[in-house]
C-alpha cells in the first residue's frame, strides 16, 4: 500500500511538472538567436573579455600571488 502511495504522488509530481513546461511561452530558434545577437552586440562593450580591463587589480580573473614561506 505504501508504494502505491508513493507511486502516485510521484506521478502526480511529473503530472505537475509536465504541465509547467506547457505553460512556457515557446521563442523559434531563429528568434532567439537574433535576440542573443543584438543583445551580444549591445552590450560587447561592457564585456570584460572581449574589452580587456582597465587595471590588473580589477582583474578577477588574474593569477593570484603565491604564499612565500621563510
Amino acid at each position: 500500500m505504501d508504494m502505491m502511495a508513493s507511486n502516485l504522488q510521484n506521478t502526480r509530481q511529473v503530472v505537475e511538472q509536465l504541465r509547467r513546461e506547457a505553460s512556457i511561452q515557446r521563442v523559434k530558434v531563429s528568434q532567439a538567436c537574433e535576440d542573443i545577437i543584438k543583445y551580444v552586440t549591445e552590450h560587447e562593450q561592457e564585456d570584460c573579455l572581449l574589452v580587456g580591463f582597465s587595471s590588473q587589480k580589477v582583474n578577477p580573473f588574474r593569477e593570484k600571488s603565491s604564499c612565500h614561506i621563510l
